[in-house]
């Protein structure tokens, strides 16, 4: 039976070519603009670490004095979004997590030996040796420096695969010595080239590119190796890394069950009261907080507001698009209802009549579907021509694909209930009479 109404819906679409291309044009249109958006928005709202981000933690301390007014609101952003090295040292050497690491991107210059490779400034992380477990970093040589590079700031560093390529013509660059900011530092370990989106890990999480390289957080204080992003307040150490009024790093910790989260959340609490007793802290101890991976993002607002307006938008021409669809299909559906009555009076049923303009609204919305992804394909390339740091990464997946053909089946399911419960509304003894 349904091969049946398949074979009449393709014999209307055909007769009335024209109104069908109508149709076919405002999904595809409607459908192409929705989609364009909403895969901006699922790439911008994505897990970064799918299977591990429900387990990682960044906590929250807030050293600043009184006299700077701080909105709660605003917490994640500007001063609030970095630890200082005291902080950051004190949960390294509480061990109340499972894992954890501090960390602050920078960039530092290259200065290669081999041949036809040019010196540049590539950007890297300076953090804990936990950082590889924490995190998943896979590695294909050597592994994570030792806990005693750590404490002697040694000279060390791991580098992803395309940078080792890079700089030496293969991945096996474990005990070479690669040249940074005029000093020379031995590779211990290369990992694959892991590129979380968006970097949440930085101080402002972003979608920047990749880090290249990986360093001991000890080693790059040693050298005054600075991260991208700094603020220090007070009169004292302005210009000290590890100052108590200088906050630029990040912190992450893993917890794996409710008790373990909630005994962190109280040692935070405890921590800002003890510093608080010592005259270093001014706020109350209760401000110190824990948020869970996507709920940091959050506060941060990966998403900014121009593309949830650009949503919006586009999702509302996709409802004037159904509208005028619901119309068409309206005025073609009644336009039929002397062919109607007399499959009535022949024997079909109010819901065979509806099956048949279900069928037929269907096969209109695949066909809107498929420009629709054409479209929305041409939307996504305009997307990755603009200058923002996310455009790249503008790409529909299959799952976006699959979403879009879904999607344009569904209006078009919907825009024709109306025009199809009218349809088989139709009395036919009235119509009969006409013919």
């Amino acid at each position: 039976m349904f091969g049946y109404y398949l074979e009449l819906a393709w014999r209307s679409l055909r007769r009335h070519w024209i109104m069908t291309s109508l149709m076919v044009l405002a999904i595809g249109l409607g459908i192409g603009a929705s989609m364009t958006m909403l895969t901006v928005l699922h790439v911008m709202s994505g897990d970064p670490l799918p299977g591990r981000s429900a387990h990682l933690y960044r906590p929250y301390l807030d050293p600043l004095p009184l006299s700077y007014k701080v909105d709660p609101a605003t917490i994640g952003h500007g001063s609030n979004a970095a630890l200082t090295w005291p902080d950051a040292k004190a949960l390294l050497d509480a061990h109340k997590g499972v894992r954890q690491a501090a960390m602050a991107r920078g960039y530092l210059v290259t200065h290669p030996t081999r041949p036809g490779v040019h010196s540049e400034s590539v950007a890297g992380s300076f953090t804990t040796r936990d950082f590889f477990t924490l995190f998943g970093v896979p590695f294909v040589a050597g592994g994570p420096w030792s806990k005693q590079a750590d404490a002697d700031q040694a000279p060390v560093v791991v580098l992803t695969r395309k940078f080792a390529r890079k700089l030496f013509g293969s991945e096996q660059a474990v005990g070479k010595v690669v040249h940074l900011d005029k000093h020379d530092f031995q590779v211990v370990g290369v990992v694959e080239d892991w590129q979380p989106e968006p970097l949440f890990y930085a101080i402002s999480a972003s979608f920047e590119d990749a880090d290249k390289f990986f360093m001991p957080l000890s080693t790059a204080i040693h050298m005054d190796f600075r991260g991208n992003w700094m603020s220090s307040w007070g009169d004292e150490g302005k210009s000290s890394l590890t100052s108590p009024t200088s906050s630029w790093l990040n912190f992450w910790v893993r917890l794996d069950t409710p008790q373990q989260v909630a005994a962190y959340r109280r040692f935070l609490v405890n921590y800002s009261a003890q510093q608080k007793a010592l005259g270093r802290y001014q706020r109350p101890p209760d401000e110190a907080r824990l948020y869970g991976l996507m709920q940091w993002l959050q506060r941060q607002g990966m998403i900014p507001d121009d593309v949830l307006l650009q949503a919006w938008l586009a999702l509302g021409f996709l409802f004037v698009c159904m509208v005028n669809v619901v119309a068409l299909l309206l005025a073609k559906f009644l336009r039929r209802s002397g062919a109607i009555s007399v499959r009535r009076a022949l024997g079909a049923r109010r819901r065979d009549i509806f099956t048949q303009f279900g069928v037929e609204s269907a096969l209109i919305g695949l066909a809107g579907g498929l420009l629709g992804i054409g479209i929305a394909e041409l939307g996504l390339w305009s997307v990755r021509q603009r200058p923002d740091d996310y455009a790249q990464l503008a790409q529909m997946d299959g799952g976006m694909l699959a979403a879009t053909v879904a999607l344009a089946i569904a209006v078009s399911i919907l825009a024709g209930l109306l025009p199809a419960w009218r349809a088989c509304r139709i009395a036919p003894a009235l119509q009969l009479k006409t013919l």
